[in-house]
């Protein structure tokens, strides 16, 4: 009766041993590497750059040597456009276009962003990921830029599970390739960072009111790359 349950006992727990236990999921971005990403270089020449450099020098203060940035905020945005060639022809221009009269006291520096995402999913990169795209008031000089084709007239969310999971991988992407990223931040949620030692910009009357990419966008996103801690902007008194 001994040696049996001594055999029993053993038997269980060899039985214990050989079984794995459930391992917790692990951020990476092993799955999505590759990723696809198409170079569709918008125009930025040596008047571009020069342009960029007075923009840092009259905006942030800073007189540089070139317009590299060590990349700590990923903003995401939308076009307020739903056709991809229209919208990129807006940004490939070197020079302001001349509808722009919201923002051209501030520079002739015409807007643009790293990456954008047709309504496929399709990943598009427009320019050196680590230069400086002018495409949030200040915060320029730490963050990489994402547009999303869509946000029809600029009011409602229609942008698609496509782009959604374009976003996510992008983000896993960038976190990968650059560990400074600290922020995930919506275009509309730009100025809570001015509570942040990121935000440069000196100008106290340079603001515009946004509404891209929308809340409910930004929490598909962060829900899905949640595993990667990065930070929301800061609210309140935070």
């Amino acid at each position: 009766m001994i040696r049996l349950l001594l055999l029993s006992f053993v038997f269980l727990t060899l039985t214990a041993c050989g079984k794995e236990e459930a391992k917790p999921a692990v951020c990476t971005t092993k799955p999505i590497q590759p990723l696809r990403i198409i170079d569709k270089p918008i125009d930025f020449g040596p008047d571009r750059i020069a342009m960029t450099k007075s923009y840092i020098k009259s905006h942030y203060g800073f007189n540089v040597e070139t317009i590299e940035i060590m990349p700590k905020i990923i903003m995401l945005h939308w076009t307020a456009e739903m056709n991809f060639d229209k919208s990129f022809k807006r940004l490939k221009p070197e020079k302001l276009l001349s509808d722009r009269k919201d923002i051209v006291k501030a520079s002739a520096l015409n807007v643009s962003s790293q990456f954008m995402v047709a309504r496929d999913g399709t990943i598009y990169r427009l320019m050196p990921e680590n230069w400086m795209a002018r495409h949030v008031i200040g915060l320029n000089y730490s963050s990489i830029g994402i547009e999303n084709i869509g946000g029809k007239d600029n009011k409602i969310d229609d942008l698609t599970p496509e782009q959604r999971q374009a976003n996510i991988d992008l983000v896993m992407y960038l976190k990968a390739k650059y560990p400074t990223i600290e922020y995930l931040v919506g275009h509309h949620e730009y100025r809570q960072m001015e509570k942040t030692a990121l935000w440069l910009e000196k100008d106290k009357g340079y603001r515009t009111v946004k509404s891209d990419p929308g809340e409910k966008f930004m929490s598909d996103i962060r829900n899905g790359v949640q595993c990667l801690h990065l930070k929301a902007p800061p609210k309140g008194n935070e």
